[in-house]
């Protein structure tokens, strides 16, 4: 079965080092807060000046004043900082970010990210996804394999106007774990019970394929 959106933060959750600063985007990327190992030490930031994310607030916990980038509430771990946006705009800029978790309409095989707009939809502005790709060198974008449509996300050439031209190498869906090498998508793992056929039904750009392709290891 298809991972749900909490079980693929969960897997984003294991490329987290200890040490790292790392950023969240807007929708499944976030997720990842409520996931953190316990013995890993990380600092989540978000582009609108919240260094030292926590998980998502409990009920008590709850200070309408506390937010990320996407007007969800949060909370600040112990050691964390609120920030000048221009800051935290500075750090991201700076490449002082170790990994980027962001989100995506489409990516192809070339490493190109599509994740802001969609013509003729409302457009509200691209947010810090631009700076972002372009001041960080490790990104991992999660998404769902495919469209509501059916349509495949991962392609040979995204048509979509881009955010980022050749900067994507890990992408984490919800059927797969996938890497992009030498202008093609190469298949890392599979989600239990996906089979390596939907897969490559599912997706339009180059696809190799290992002679041995293992599960992912998430919870139920």
């Amino acid at each position: 079965m298809a991972l749900t959106r909490e079980q693929m933060a969960q897997r984003v959750a294991h490329e987290l080092e200890d040490g790292f600063y790392v950023n969240l985007g807007i929708g499944i990327p976030t997720l990842v807060a409520n996931h953190v190992p316990d013995d890993v030490e990380v600092m989540l930031q978000s582009e609108n000046g919240v260094l030292g994310m926590g998980r998502y607030p409990t009920e008590d916990e709850l200070d309408p004043d506390m937010i990320n980038a996407g007007k969800e509430t949060v909370t600040v771990r112990t050691g964390g900082s609120i920030i000048d946006s221009a800051d935290s705009f500075a750090m991201i800029r700076g490449g002082h970010v170790d990994l980027t978790v962001l989100g995506a309409f489409e990516v192809d095989i070339n490493g190109n990210i599509a994740s802001w707009m969609i013509p003729g939809k409302l457009v509200k502005g691209m947010g810090g996804a631009m700076d972002l790709v372009a001041g960080a060198e490790n990104i991992i974008v999660t998404m769902t394999h495919a469209s509501k449509k059916g349509d495949s996300k991962l392609l040979s050439k995204c048509t979509l106007p881009l955010t980022g031209a050749g900067c994507i190498k890990r992408v984490l869906t919800d059927l797969a774990y996938l890497e992009i090498e030498n202008g093609a998508f190469v298949l890392k793992e599979r989600a239990p019970g996906v089979s390596v056929e939907e897969i490559i039904e599912k997706t339009e750009g180059k696809l190799l394929i290992p002679d041995s392709v293992p599960e992912m290891a998430i919870s139920a």
